[in-house]
């Protein structure tokens, strides 16, 4: 085989690995080295010495390694056996990534856990030529970007995983509202995987999180929103208000059940929604004019009522005084709230008591008898 007087590589923007295909070679050979290439010579396994872009005569004493280890004979037409690998350093931008299915993670705002998928891209380039050909190539004579992208995908998307979920847990970020931050998790996952792939030589450049999604009919994102709704509607009217709505719709809900006890909460509904909208409107004017705005409102103690049969739940002391007022229930009448071992009646409580005081009428005067 004759001897190569030119060693040089035009490598696609695919190839990251090209090994000349000729190992004779001779000193006075011309080598050149691409912008953004790197020339290694190797022999028996060994990286012996190494060459950036440029254009090189190859003489004993810009090889030293290798001639020290091969004891190359002087003179222009000395031959002589190497390897001689080109390594691509340009960045390579479209790698795509995905998380094939999705990823559970806890809403840290509403403790809900959810489904999650993330989609993007990222850059890689070879920062380090000899760890790459030491870590990675072995003895193979090319290797692409493809390569690269099916070795890294699993642990790419492994943790990034991981990522996402402490920074989501450290930040206290809701899933709902993720997307608004992809730039700052991109930086923070970069930073991170980074470390992974500078052990193999390989820098990533851009890494992109383009879209986190979320499952819009899961069970789970449903609760999560109705949280999230729950939320802003007890900052907007404040808790008293919201608490009164959630009276209403708990008398309304109860009246519109069927059965004895639907009917006789739709006879309490009419009677006691009146005291209830007075009292609870009473006390939000109160607390407004007379409450620290800083010290939070008290929260109403609600009971189960034992009526013709059926546990009816979520009873404030003004719906109970509605239906004391009606004749539904009376000083017998059992009720329970958490914290009672038992059920007891109505006089035995005495919060509820009150009540009977103020509805029983005094007894009749003998003269009237």
């Amino acid at each position: 085989m004759a001897l190569i007087d030119v060693v040089k590589c035009e490598m696609n923007d695919n190839e990251f690995v090209y090994k000349f295909p000729s190992e004779d070679l001779r000193i006075g050979s011309q080598l050149v080295v691409y912008p953004a290439q790197t020339a290694l010579f190797v022999k028996g396994g060994q990286i012996c010495d190494e060459f950036t872009s440029g254009t090189y005569t190859i003489k004993n004493e810009n090889i030293p390694i290798l001639n020290k280890l091969i004891n190359i004979p002087f003179g222009s037409e000395s031959p002589f056996k190497a390897e001689v690998w080109f390594i691509s350093q340009t960045t390579k931008l479209d790698v795509k990534w995905g998380t094939p299915q999705p990823v559970q993670l806890e809403d840290p705002k509403y403790n809900i856990i959810v489904p999650v998928r993330a989609f993007g891209q990222y850059g890689i380039r070879i920062s380090q030529p000899r760890v790459f050909l030491e870590s990675l190539i072995g003895n193979m004579t090319s290797f692409t970007a493809e390569k690269i992208e099916t070795y890294f995908k699993g642990k790419v998307v492994a943790q990034l995983s991981t990522l996402l979920a402490q920074k989501i847990a450290t930040e206290g970020v809701s899933v709902l509202d993720i997307n608004v931050r992809l730039l700052e998790m991109s930086e923070y996952c970069q930073t991170q995987i980074n470390m992974t792939f500078a052990k193999y030589g390989i820098e990533l450049v851009d890494f992109n999180i383009m879209s986190i999604n979320v499952p819009e009919d899961d069970p789970s994102i449903v609760k999560l929103k109705e949280a999230k709704d729950t939320v802003a509607r007890l900052k907007v009217t404040g808790r008293d208000v919201y608490q009164m709505e959630r009276s209403f719709d708990v008398l309304e809900t109860a009246a519109g059940n069927t059965g004895a006890g639907g009917q006789m909460m739709a006879m309490g509904v009419g009677l006691g929604a009146g005291t209830v909208a007075g009292t609870s409107l009473g006390q939000v004017a109160n607390s407004v004019m007379n409450t620290n705005p800083q010290t939070p409102p008290p929260i109403q103690t609600t009971y189960f009522v034992y009526m013709n049969g059926q546990q009816i739940g979520n009873q404030t002391p003004q719906s109970i005084a509605a239906y004391i007022a009606s004749g539904q229930v009376d000083s017998n009448t059992l009720v329970w709230t958490a914290g009672m071992p038992n059920w007891l009646p109505i006089s035995q409580v005495s919060e509820l008591a009150t009540l009977l005081n103020q509805q029983t009428p005094p007894p009749v005067p003998p003269q009237i008898l």
